[in-house]
């Protein structure tokens, strides 16, 4: 080959790049963990009964698989809803980042097994939540830190 189409090209690839760096340098933050969201709104008088639930569901599978690192955190919120269309439960997982959230069943199956039973034992549970509280809707959303 050509030592100069060799030169040329290595030039024009260096090229872009640097212009691939820059670009994504000139962001006005820096990307940090990934949170899914889920926003809750319990029915009327039911906010604690749900609650009492996920102390045995939600906080066991997520304590276990933060031992596991397959999580870095969670956190529940808890506040008046704003309308009556409002949540006023957030359920929050911190993921270190989008890869941490592939192959998510084969992660967390085990444990779901282990602190609700068997997918049967599972879907009751479920489906006696539906009587107390309504899933207003999830999110995925990346942490940022500005510059």
């Amino acid at each position: 080959m050509n030592k100069s189409l060799i030169l040329i090209a290595s030039i024009a690839l260096s090229a872009a790049f640097s212009c691939l760096c820059r670009a994504q340098s000139d962001a006005p933050y820096t990307e940090g963990p990934v949170w899914t969201i889920t926003m809750v709104k319990a029915k009327y008088g039911m906010g604690d009964e749900y609650l009492k639930g996920l102390a045995k569901t939600f906080k066991g599978t997520l304590d276990e698989a933060k031992k596991q690192d397959l999580i870095m955190d969670y956190k529940i919120l808890l506040g008046g809803a704003a309308t009556p269309q409002d949540f006023d439960i957030l359920l929050m997982v911190e993921s270190k980042n989008m890869a941490a959230l592939d192959n998510a069943r084969e992660k967390f199956d085990p444990i779901a097994r282990k602190v609700e039973g068997t997918p049967d034992q599972q879907r009751a549970t479920a489906t006696k939540r539906l009587e107390i509280r309504e899933i207003m809707g999830s999110k995925l959303m990346r942490e940022i830190t500005l510059k």
